[in-house]
């Protein structure tokens, strides 16, 4: 499965007006519900702040990667919000996070949860794209660019 199967333009928030790490989660939760994606926010709110409360998700370079897998959830479903003044997510580097994608997923996939967030560090991990999606002014443009590198990171090469 690749990350564009679980995120669409619909689902990329640009700027978040969240200024916290709980209000950012809200503000994703609510884009995912509105898209028809989750029924129940409160729910997942929980199990996402559950697995907050365990490990930090704001994982550094300016990035956070909330997630929980639920019942709720019947398919893997990504949500990402930009903030260019970052917001405080308790990061292992102590900086701001700028980026945070939200993923929410069934309970009984646990090996696809853990493969989705691996794919999402992979292609966040170069700071030339990090800086390619906060210099994006449109949902769509950072849908294309987050396509085309996961593309490019997960190309398979034939001789």
């Amino acid at each position: 499965m690749k990350l564009i199967d679980t995120l669409n333009s619909n689902l990329i928030k640009y700027p978040l007006a969240a200024d916290n790490k709980v209000d950012a989660i809200k503000e994703l939760l609510a884009l995912l519900a509105d898209q028809g994606a989750i029924q129940d926010q409160e729910t997942v709110l929980k199990a996402v702040l559950e697995r907050e409360s365990i490990m930090t998700t704001g994982i550094g370079d300016g990035v956070a990667i909330p997630h929980c897998k639920t019942a709720e959830a019947t398919r893997f479903v990504i949500a990402l919000g930009i903030h260019p003044g970052g917001i405080d997510f308790d990061s292992l580097d102590k900086k701001p996070a700028h980026l945070i994608f939200l993923l929410v997923g069934p309970d009984n996939e646990p090996g696809m949860h853990i493969r989705l967030l691996s794919r999402i560090s992979r292609i966040i991990s170069k700071a030339p794209v990090r800086d390619r999606i906060l210099a994006c002014s449109k949902a769509e443009e950072v849908y294309q660019l987050i396509n085309e590198e996961e593309n490019n990171a997960f190309e398979v090469k034939t001789p």
